[in-house]
């Protein structure tokens, strides 16, 4: 098996709609947010951690393949997919390819020969530069804060209010990831798939009352455009 190249994959994520990923912060600040968004801590910008597209994405995968009731919700590993037949284990491979995997004592050592280690590296998306100098420049700031609330049925009053803070729609970040390619790999379309799934399922929390909407702009590989092949990406 033998590296090949090592191809760029560069665009902007736009937001769509509001998008609250947390900081895990535990404490209660006087006048602060009750839920805040993770940030840099060099700058105090949010952020979208390579992390969160990297686990949502691989979940989104293994869900449209059907994988994770084989793995009783698990990641898919190198021991279930030398177990699987068909499409299933097409997928899988493609999957392990993709984002990798550990190796299960003699299980699946054949498989993990010829499949290899993990091709892609997701990077911290940072807000992009002109976003920030144009909110800078008409004074509004970087993010927003959004009260929710319970509401009793039957009384019509609130019962747990809370904020959560977001970084709003409209803002953009930078995206970047990196594809290790392979002699034999065939894995962009496979990839751009799991963009879609992002694109139309979203990202970070409270995905079901509208946050985390994002569309994946100018995507380009190795500074050519493949946004029209992204666009017709089938899922």
């Amino acid at each position: 098996m033998k590296l090949t190249k090592i191809s760029n994959i560069q665009g902007r994520i736009q937001l769509v709609s509001g998008l609250h990923i947390g900081s895990g912060n535990t404490e209660m600040h006087i006048g602060g947010t009750d839920n805040p968004v993770i940030k840099n801590p060099t700058n105090e910008q949010p952020y979208i951690p390579g992390s969160s597209l990297k686990g949502k994405m691989r979940s989104l995968l293994e869900w449209h393949a059907g994988l994770v009731a084989d793995t009783d919700g698990k990641p898919v590993g190198f021991k279930v997919a030398s177990s699987l037949q068909g499409e299933k284990r097409e997928a899988a491979e493609r999957i392990l390819a993709l984002f990798g995997g550990a190796p299960e004592g003699d299980a699946g050592e054949a498989l993990v020969a010829r499949v290899g280690p993990g091709r892609l590296a997701f990077w911290d998306c940072s807000l992009d530069p002109a976003w920030v100098n144009d909110m800078d420049k008409r004074n509004i700031p970087l993010t927003e804060v959004k009260m929710e609330n319970t509401i009793n049925r039957i009384a019509g009053t609130a019962l747990n209010p809370r904020n959560t803070e977001r970084v709003p729609a409209g803002a953009r970040f930078d995206f970047r990831l990196t594809l290790k390619v392979h002699e034999g790999d065939d894995l962009l379309d496979y990839l751009l798939q799991g963009l879609k799934l992002l694109e139309m399922t979203g990202i970070g929390g409270s995905g079901s009352r509208g946050y985390g909407k994002i569309a994946f702009e100018e995507l380009a590989l190795d500074g050519d455009s493949i946004q029209e092949r992204y666009e017709n990406a089938g899922v």
